[in-house]
């Protein structure tokens, strides 16, 4: 068992209708794995007074109507249903090719992430790219994802003062984790590259190309068929 996933869930209070709960400390495989099977009971058997389920790394964030129920009947109930993990079979996950044109403008950030490694860009363009990232979360905004298993290697710090604008497509990394902005926003990420797909589509059923728990594979391509894919997304 991991050392970062706890023997109990852990509760806490979010305000005056939440109850977050925390089933592990890290980034970590095993930890967000029990977030996913709890949030998967949690669909297929639904609470009294539950509004929302929110899945994040290592916890769930749980919003419910004050009327009809209460932290501890939540928990008493939450404890309950770990019973049924074991009915619980996590689909594998799909693997979403995201075509990413890395450093100059789309990346401005590069050669900064490059050199407080003591990395050529080359360099962070292969370990970036050859990693298969899981989807631990999304949120922030809606579709951005937040994806665990970036190289030690490429590990930076956040800027120092966020971008107020930070254009959509673009790929980041902060700290341990890197990620993709689905639409411009303000940001603090390290920018490293762009990828010409749109990753939100509101107008769609499903407005998003991946889940939480699919895996992202980043493929390198060059401006030329970055703006081509650009080109034609927008149409004549």
């Amino acid at each position: 068992m991991s050392t970062n996933l706890y023997a109990h869930a852990r509760f806490r209070l979010a305000g005056d209708s939440g109850l977050l709960v925390e089933y592990g400390d890290g980034i970590d495989p095993e930890v967000n794995a029990r977030v996913r099977a709890m949030d998967m009971v949690l669909a297929s058997h639904p609470l009294k007074g539950v509004r929302e389920v929110t899945p994040t790394y290592r916890s769930l964030l749980i919003l419910y109507d004050p009327l009809q129920t209460d932290p501890d009947h939540l928990s008493q109930e939450l404890v309950g249903l770990e019973n049924r993990l074991g009915e619980i079979t996590i689909p594998p996950p799909d693997t979403v090719e995201i075509p990413v044109c890395y450093g100059g403008d789309h990346g401005p950030d590069i050669e900064h992430v490059a050199q407080t490694n003591g990395l050529a860009v080359e360099d962070v363009i292969r370990l970036h790219s050859e990693t298969v990232y899981s989807i631990y979360m999304i949120g922030f905004t809606p579709g951005f994802c937040f994806l665990g298993g970036l190289p030690d290697a490429l590990h930076t710090p956040r800027l120092e003062t966020p971008r107020m604008r930070v254009p959509e497509g673009s790929v980041g990394i902060a700290n341990a984790q890197t990620g993709i902005y689905p639409l411009t926003s303000p940001g603090g990420w390290q920018l490293i590259g762009r990828t010409p797909l749109r990753l939100f589509a509101p107008e769609k059923g499903n407005p998003f190309i991946y889940k939480t728990g699919d895996s992202i594979r980043f493929v390198p391509i060059p401006p030329e068929r970055y703006a081509e894919q650009i080109r034609k997304q927008e149409g004549p």
